[in-house]
């Protein structure tokens, strides 16, 4: 069967839900795609049932210090069963609300299913061949399978199948220290398991200053993670009904062994099946679509957003990639991609906001920095809370007092960069920061004195 509509969303992640909305209020028939779950990573195996499954190890965290705060509780247990429930129950309603706006959408027409173009302007869909003169992709990203030695003797999980576990893993070994892989690690280690995270460079995160990695390490351990860095020799053997993982072939222990393994090293655009040569669109060695500055391919009929383009790995990356869009084709805007400030969070706890530069990325930049930090023991509302751990830290260019990054790795550090994105945002410097009154007694508040206190 042949249709024809006004525009085609292939993917219904963080983008493709609003990009649809947009079309079809502004009177034009548009055709959605979706192979698999309506919400994309997000939305099912992502940001929804991760932070779900960090509210409950929180909890459970907490409860085990109730003492700290002269509270008396009884033994803490984790109900597993009753997390993963509640963690079903989240996905659950967040996904059937965004299927039944969709569905109850005037001008727009859902399609299930696997979407592979024939030409510049059509594609297939099972038995369906659809026809537009506009496309927007929006297929997101999957776990990447490293080929490492002995892999395919063993069984392996990815943070998709993670989630869909029945029973806490009593040995967990996670083979990745960057963000997914530490926030699970937590994550499971409050839960009940032990827990080894294994990564080949020599610290966890690299991309982030040494501090923060540093510090983000120690407050893992002291929670009884085990870490194995500098791993160059990352290999896999069955133990019995365990996995053997060798970690380094010249010291150290040469091996963890666990009863699950969780490969978090890394996530490859699923664009290998789409049939983009037919469509004229072209894809860089690592397979991500190689966009402009307003997002469009290749073919000019065609844009890419969220994941598969390469220009951002988070939910606000691709939602900001529609707004981007819209705007564009819809409102007669120029808004591009670089001009958007780099802002993401790592929800372990303490959890870190950033924005901007690190110090070594100002440094390699060529800038001439000045850098503010101050501990979260000096934060009262940090020791109100009995939650000291991590630092304030903002970089600031010599020369122009301009705000080029901060890192606040602490209790509502989450929230509390938002204050220094809204301000770079605006093109606020660092002197009119420090002029700023916040709210006592928040951790927000001591970011305008750590601007007042930068170093010479």
């Amino acid at each position: 069967m042949s249709r024809r509509f006004d525009a085609i969303v292939i993917g219904a992640g963080q983008a493709g839900p609003p990009m649809v909305g947009r079309i079809a209020a502004s009177g034009k028939t548009v055709a959605l795609i979706e192979r698999k779950l309506i919400g994309g990573t997000c939305v099912n195996t992502g940001c929804t049932p991760t932070k779900t499954l960090v509210a409950s190890a929180y909890a459970a965290h907490l409860a085990r210090r109730a003492a700290d705060f002269g509270v008396t509780a009884g033994p803490v247990g984790v109900d597993f069963t009753a997390v993963m429930a509640r963690k079903d129950k989240v996905v659950g309603a967040s996904r059937s609300g965004l299927e039944a706006w969709l569905k109850g959408m005037a001008n727009c027409t859902l399609f299930e299913g696997h979407a592979r173009f024939l030409s510049p302007t059509t594609v297939r869909v099972g038995d369906d061949v659809l026809e537009a003169d506009r496309f927007f992709i929006n297929v997101g990203c999957r776990p990447v399978l490293p080929d490492f030695p002995g892999r395919d003797q063993v069984r392996t999980l990815t943070n998709t199948t993670l989630l869909e576990l029945d029973a806490l893993p009593p040995r967990l070994v996670i083979v990745g220290g960057s963000y997914i892989g530490l926030e699970f690690a937590q994550v499971f280690r409050r839960f009940g398991s032990e827990v080894t995270v294994v990564e080949k460079m020599r610290r966890l995160i690299a991309r982030e200053d040494e501090g923060v990695s540093d510090a983000i390490r120690e407050a893992l351990e002291a929670e009884g993670i085990k870490v194995r860095l500098e791993a160059e020799c990352i290999h896999f053997a069955p133990r019995g009904a365990d996995v053997a993982v060798g970690v380094n072939c010249e010291s150290g222990e040469p091996e963890e062994v666990g009863s699950h393994v969780l490969l978090a090293v890394g996530r490859r655009p699923n664009t290998d099946d789409l049939g983009l040569e037919s469509a004229g669109v072209k894809v860089d060695a690592r397979g991500y679509i190689v966009v402009d500055d307003g997002l469009r391919t290749s073919a000019p009929h065609i844009w890419a957003l969220g994941d598969c383009n390469g220009r951002g790995a988070f939910t606000h990356t691709s939602y900001n990639d529609f707004e981007i869009v819209a705007a564009n084709l819809l409102d007669g805007a120029q808004r591009r991609v670089s001009d958007r400030i780099p802002v993401y969070a790592l929800y372990v706890d303490p959890p870190l906001g950033r924005v901007g530069l690190t110090e070594a990325e100002a440094r390699a930049k060529g800038h001439s920095v000045r850098i503010g930090v101050r501990p979260m023991t000096r934060v009262g509302r940090a020791v109100e809370k009995s939650e000291t751990r991590g630092f304030i830290k903002v970089v600031v260019d010599r020369d122009t007092d301009a705000i080029l990054g901060a890192a606040i790795l602490g209790v509502g550090g989450d929230e509390a960069i938002h204050g220094v994105i809204e301000a770079m945002a605006a093109g606020v410097t660092a002197s009119a920061y420090t002029r700023v009154m916040a709210i006592h007694p928040t951790v927000s508040e001591l970011v305008p004195t750590v601007f007042g206190a930068l170093s010479p």
